[in-house]
């Protein structure tokens, strides 16, 4: 499951290595060299004119550097060079550094849009300690965006409810899920995704896991519930099929962990399907 390797520490501040991982990103793809694919290292980020103020600390991954940072325009790039979409790397560059990558382009992309103060306009500058852009004109703080989203499997008997959505690139059957309001709390949020999406009411939701997906800056909740009443009538604005899949059913196909979407389905798979 994409995930930021056990062997990484984070970083508030640069470290120096003469050979750091490079995570360069434009327009939300990053830069690999396609024979790996692979980071590329300090002289093609000089190469196409990465900024040193663009750059910023992530952390140490078995004690080697690692830094994120972006690009405003697009670059002519060296021979072997190509930008890439992180779903584009799943299963074909090294796990580790595509999970590394995921939190990475969430700081690059806090990075870019915090260099000024949201509330004044005035330039911001790198809090000491923490991963914090400050204001020094009016004392505005802003950390990374992360926005919590529940996703559901709801349990009735030996099947489960997996639903298509309609804006899902994939179009497969998936669990239900849905980002938190303000002031919400997770419990609320099942409840209410649920009944706006399928007409169901469900309770006794239980915690699976959680999973950082930086498509831009989620953190997925997983949990199940019980069904309790109601007939599937689907919000054609956001599900374009919905249904129950049980024992005697064609399940969908076995898809590569990388989400927690496939670890929750896989949990509850009957035998053989």
């Amino acid at each position: 499951m994409l995930h930021t390797p056990a062997s990484f520490t984070p970083l508030f501040a640069p470290h120096p290595d003469p050979a750091p991982l490079n995570f360069l990103f434009h327009k939300g793809q990053l830069l690999v060299r396609e024979d790996g694919p692979a980071l590329p290292d300090v002289a093609v980020l000089e190469q196409v004119g990465a900024l040193r103020e663009h750059l910023q600390p992530l952390g140490l991954l078995d004690g080697r550097y690692c830094q994120t940072g972006w690009l405003d325009a697009e670059p002519a790039l060296p021979a072997g060079y190509a930008w890439r979409g992180l779903r584009a790397l799943f299963g074909v560059m090294d796990e580790s550094l595509v999970g590394l990558a995921g939190r990475a382009a969430q700081v690059a992309e806090w990075a870019r849009t915090h260099r000024f103060c949201g509330v004044c306009g005035s330039g911001t500058v790198l809090a000491t300690g923490e991963r914090c852009f400050k204001c020094p004109q009016c004392g505005h703080m802003a950390y990374p965006r992360i926005s919590p989203a529940m996703m559901v499997l709801i349990r009735k008997g030996d099947q489960v409810l997996l639903a298509k959505h309609v804006l899902h690139a994939t179009q497969r059957f998936v669990p239900l899920a849905g980002f938190l309001e303000a002031g919400e709390s997770i419990e609320e949020c099942i409840t209410r995704e649920v009944f706006e999406e399928v007409g169901l009411r469900v309770h006794n939701p239980r915690y699976f896991a959680s999973q950082s997906w930086p498509f831009p800056h989620s953190l997925m909740l997983a949990f199940t519930a019980d069904y309790l009443d109601g007939e599937i009538r689907v919000d054609p604005a956001e599900i374009a099929e919905a249904r129950w899949f049980g024992p005697g059913d064609e399940w969908p196909e076995r898809i590569p962990q990388m989400s927690i979407s496939s670890v929750l389905i896989d949990a509850h798979r009957p035998p053989g399907t």
